[in-house]
């Protein structure tokens, strides 16, 4: 029996607001003007709207990131340091490459989907070659990544303070006037536009392609896949490095985009909140969308219903917490629908004779 995952994403969103309600309840605020606010925070205005968007633009790749490995039978917890490595690559190539802007960007883009897929390729080669759990390495990734960023950004990049880089100029970030104008002064950026472009091969190359048939054919049964003729190894390797461009490309929207300038000493949250975007969105790349605006949308709308009302923003975070619990219980609901279904098809197996059930055998 299958469970509508759409439906628990549903299911999981009004019990996250539900607990929402709850606490603000307890603590003697109204639940309605706590929402009021909160919504309004992330799209009261055109300009509110596109900082909702740009909010989420860096979850969307990191929730692609995820959930490419995840329907590939990887989880890939790396995402942080993918993000991080890229963004690194991407800044320098902008500090340093002197190149007309389209050209610039292309390049500064180019270099962060490689960091990515490079930081994620150890990993990828670790389980194909060793069995080395994906979980382990990706996280001894993150920190590799973190203390390689910390000792060369002082070091070859350092900005008017020891902990952050040079700042990016105008010329080589993704903001476009257009666009700030188009939304009214918003900080959105090109990044929206390359993560629908991500979303959209995405979902092509899972569907539509032959490599995507042998990766989740790979995910699904590895020793199947093997005996049928497809290279394991080789999936396990081509997925890692897939999963951790698109991080990659996640850490330049956000270090190259939603910002100008890197801060050493700190994994960007992004690549964590991946995780809750992809389980949240079902695993699916239209979910990820979806799961990633309404993320953004609650991490916008936050600071403003705080500051509209006495309601702690922490609200919002025990929110999207309570969501990411829920949604991932849709395994163990799927496993009771089950049961259930199970104990009703022994019943009809049974019948009555003479006071007492004896099975139908089939007859």
């Amino acid at each position: 029996m299958k469970i509508n995952k759409g439906l628990i994403s549903i299911l999981a969103v009004i019990l996250g607001l539900f607990t929402g309600s709850l606490l603000m309840i307890a603590m003697g605020h109204s639940p309605i003007e706590g929402f009021i606010y909160l919504f309004q925070g992330g799209l009261k205005s055109v300009e509110r709207i596109g900082n909702t968007i740009a909010t989420a633009t860096p979850l969307i790749l990191t929730g692609l990131s995820v959930t490419f490995a995840f329907r590939t039978g990887l989880f890939n917890i790396g995402a942080a340091g993918q993000m991080l490595f890229g963004a690194f690559c991407a800044t320098g190539v902008g500090l340093t490459v002197n190149a007309p802007r389209p050209i610039l960007l292309i390049l500064m883009i180019a270099a962060g989907i490689t960091g990515g897929a490079l930081v994620a390729i150890i990993p990828g080669i670790l389980k194909a070659k060793f069995n080395v759990h994906e979980v382990v390495s990706t996280i001894m990734m993150n920190w590799t990544a973190y203390w390689f960023v910390y000792y060369m950004i002082p070091t070859y990049f350092k900005g008017e303070y020891d902990t952050e880089s040079k700042p990016l100029s105008a010329f080589a970030t993704l903001n476009m006037e257009w666009l700030t104008d188009l939304f009214k002064g918003s900080y959105i950026n090109l990044g929206i536009i390359l993560a629908i472009i991500s979303i959209i091969i995405v979902g092509f190359i899972l569907n539509k392609t032959t490599l995507g048939y042998e990766l989740k054919a790979v995910g699904l049964n590895r020793d199947a896949a093997e005996y049928a003729g497809i290279s394991v190894n080789k999936n396990i390797v081509i997925s890692m490095m897939i999963s951790g461009s698109l991080a990659g490309l996640a850490g330049v929207v956000e270090y190259a985009g939603n910002a100008n300038i890197m801060q050493i000493g700190v994994l960007p949250p992004q690549g964590f909140d991946g995780i809750a975007v992809s389980l949240l969105g079902a695993n699916t790349p239209i979910g990820v969308l979806f799961a990633a605006l309404f993320f953004g949308l609650l991490y916008t709308g936050s600071g403003f219903m705080s500051a509209m009302t006495d309601i702690p923003p922490e609200i919002a975070d025990t929110i999207m917490a309570t969501i990411i619990y829920f949604a991932a219980t849709s395994i163990v609901i799927e496993r009771i629908m089950n049961k259930i279904k199970l104990k009703k098809k022994q019943k009809k197996l049974m019948m009555p004779v003479n006071g007492e059930e004896i099975e139908r055998e089939g007859r």
